[in-house]
């Protein structure tokens, strides 16, 4: 009897041991990194890389308005001024059935849907910041519900000309 349990004993010691390291599973972390660096000559970006990709307008129960957003980017062209425009004009939130129009200004210009000069020259080429913002027009009494967009503003290396 001895022997079968000095036997027996060693083989429940190593079930037991061998199942805790299955317990204790695996553990794995998931990294995506992601790097955008501008050309030297021309780039114009904001400077939170966050920006734009899950923007909230507040609603003030107050004033009725929605709050502006308001992002500041590093500009710079080396050869020229910098000109801007909204893809398809300017934007507006829709909840489908009614829309509340946006101004959104670069530099203290407001865009449109045609190219605009909003970095002059002698301040593009050393690059400087500006900031962009989007302000909504004040919501109707009945509008309600989720409102969204999404739109494009494109920035144009505009070369120097040649006196």
């Amino acid at each position: 009897m001895l022997k079968k349990t000095a036997f027996v004993l060693p083989l429940v010691l190593l079930a037991i041991g061998s199942s805790s390291v299955f317990a204790a599973g695996e553990a794995t972390s998931v990294i995506n990194i992601k790097a955008t660096i501008p050309t030297k000559q021309f780039h114009a970006q904001p400077l939170d890389p966050d920006f734009g990709k899950d923007e909230t307008m507040s609603y003030n129960t107050v004033t009725g308005q929605l709050s502006q957003i308001r992002a500041t980017y590093a500009v710079k062209n080396t050869d020229g001024s910098i000109k801007a425009y909204i893809e398809g004009g300017p934007a507006s939130l829709s909840n489908g059935t009614s829309s509340i129009p946006l101004t959104t200004s670069f530099n203290g210009v407001t865009l449109t849907g045609s190219p605009l000069e909003v970095v002059d020259d002698a301040s593009s080429t050393p690059g400087t910041q500006a900031d962009m913002v989007v302000v909504a027009a004040k919501p109707a009494d009945t509008d309600a519900g989720l409102f969204t967009t999404n739109y494009t503003v494109v920035f144009d290396h505009e070369p120097r000309v040649a006196p």
